[in-house]
């Protein structure tokens, strides 16, 4: 939970800072067809891997203002960023979702046995290379084929639509910098509770870690990296920063509720 709420707070202060927007612009200026904005939204939600809800928030935030100018629905971009943010954290060893599956086997190996687990998920492996074969081909089904149709009456008025409160001189770095702090830290923080700092080698110390306690440690840790980042930056002043906490924090409280319920119907 708390993982949870830190994460949900580095979106919001990645987003104030403007590296969220500046990436947009960024990938905006590279990515010239349609099919290219959709296979760049696949690709960014398989590289950022530590959780799903982080994972549709970021790339939600990142491909909206290039999805709106290569005149793709808002629908289908959020079932882009949907169904490749879940399958990908649930194969991803270092994920929120492998905190939580790795707990549940009680007297076992719950790390190994994620780790042997992963190409019998035949949901998120065929659900990715679906995601990927159905871009490529163009193919639309459902209500989604119906609104991806009707965005060409609509590309004017979408593409009005931009982050008002972002800092305008926000940089790709500033969006980089703590994603690449939170991988990195969070990968520290499993291999300190499994003893690495201690003499036990590095694949011992993964497998026998404490992914919930390592994922709290790690994300505490890149999100004071983070704000220091920015102070120095000067992207944000400490008051703004300190406003991104409850914002980031009533982000994640579906995910949260999601959580709760699930772990008092498995005591159940």
């Amino acid at each position: 939970l708390i993982f949870l709420v830190i994460l949900g707070t580095m979106v919001c202060l990645m987003s104030k800072a403007g590296g969220s927007a500046a990436f947009g612009r960024f990938a905006g200026s590279k990515i010239k067809t349609k099919t290219g904005a959709q296979l760049a939204t696949v690709a960014l939600g398989v590289l950022i891997f530590v959780d799903d809800y982080f994972n549709c928030l970021t790339v939600g935030s990142v491909m909206k203002p290039v999805a709106e100018k290569h005149n793709i629905s808002r629908e289908k971009l959020a079932f882009l960023i949907d169904a490749t943010a879940a399958p990908v954290c649930i194969i991803a060893p270092i994920s929120s979702w492998a905190a939580a599956v790795t707990g549940y086997v009680e007297g076992e190996d719950g790390f190994q046995l994620f780790l042997r687990a992963i190409p019998f998920n035949f949901y998120a492996l065929f659900t990715i290379f679906f995601m990927i074969a159905a871009v490529l081909m163009k193919v639309e089904f459902g209500p989604m084929k119906a609104k991806e149709a009707a965005m060409d009456k609509l590309q004017e008025k979408a593409a009005g639509a931009q982050e008002s409160n972002a800092n305008p001189n926000g940089k790709v770095i500033d969006l980089v910098v703590p994603v690449a702090a939170l991988i990195i830290c969070c990968v520290i923080g499993m291999i300190y509770t499994g003893g690495f700092f201690e003499g036990v080698d590095f694949i011992t110390a993964f497998s026998e870690s404490s992914a919930s306690v390592g994922l709290m440690l790690g994300s505490f840790f890149a999100l004071i990296i983070t704000l220091i980042y920015y102070l120095l930056r000067r992207s944000m002043n400490l008051k703004t920063c300190m406003e991104c906490l409850p914002e980031g924090f009533k982000a994640m409280v579906p995910a949260s509720l999601i959580l709760t319920l699930a772990w008092t119907l498995k005591s159940m």
